[in-house]
């Protein structure tokens, strides 16, 4: 699964460990996250994220 970099502030979304403070679960794509998921460190939407080369 494919990481994902915030625009703005550069947090890495890593399916394989998730966003457990957020609820999300180990091994969700990005693509799976809900839409009212934001980042974890600067509070932007999933729209500001872009996948990792």
């Amino acid at each position: 699964m494919d990481k994902w970099e915030c625009g703005a502030c550069g947090y890495v979304y890593d399916p394989a460990e998730g966003d457990p403070g957020n609820g999300i679960e180990p091994g969700t794509a990005f693509e799976d996250l809900p839409d009212s998921w934001f980042c974890p460190n600067c509070g932007v939407g999933k729209e500001f994220f872009e996948k990792m080369s």
